[in-house]
């Protein structure tokens, strides 16, 4: 193929572009500004769908994480994981199937799902699961300017206590995983359905 054939097919070429070139259009450059605008606007719509969909409760907690390293306002550690703590292992009173899967019910509703919970499958769309992701995203990083106020925070953390309060949580919580374990553990070793 001659030369003005090539010139040709490349003027051709960027006379369909929807912009118009001002560099070479092999450059990386010359597409940096226009990807960033086509695609700034729909990032900013999906970013702000994503906020107006989280529930004020993620953004209060989040506004109001300083007050926790203050150790203010501080929820209470639920008695059934305090009392587990001392004794996981301990074999329950009543080991029917009955009562074992009440109270693997009873920690489930403490905890949450634990791994083995079937995993329900959503039926949101590309978009609302974009606007999900973007909304946490969103709320994190709020959280995190909002953590970013407290000067010397992890000093503030120590010495107000809050510190020790998370950790004596986080032992509960890790107290009450290994019983439920345990109780899964022993209703297998019953046969219970």
């Amino acid at each position: 193929m001659r030369n003005h054939d090539v010139c040709a097919r490349e003027a051709g070429a960027a006379s369909r572009l929807p912009f118009a070139p001002d560099k070479d259009l092999r450059s990386e450059d010359a597409m940096r500004p226009v990807l960033f605008r086509r695609l700034a606007a729909p990032a900013l719509l999906l970013l702000l769908a994503g906020c107006a969909a989280q529930p004020a409760a993620r953004i209060s907690n989040a506004a109001t994480s300083p007050m926790a390293d203050f150790n203010v306002g501080q929820a209470d550690i639920p008695a059934l994981l305090l009392q587990i703590q001392k004794q996981p292992y301990l074999k329950p009173v009543d080991q029917s199937c009955a009562a074992t899967a009440d109270d693997v019910k009873a920690l489930d509703e403490l905890l949450g799902a634990d791994v083995d919970a079937p995993v329900v499958q959503s039926d949101a769309s590309d978009v609302e699961r974009g606007a999900t992701f973007l909304g946490d995203t969103a709320v994190g990083a709020f959280k995190g300017a909002v953590e970013g106020l407290v000067p010397y925070r992890s000093w503030v953390r120590k010495l107000s206590g809050a510190e020790r309060h998370s950790k004596a949580l986080a032992a509960t919580i890790a107290a009450g995983n290994a019983r439920r374990a345990f109780l899964k553990g022993l209703r297998m070793a019953q046969g219970c359905p």
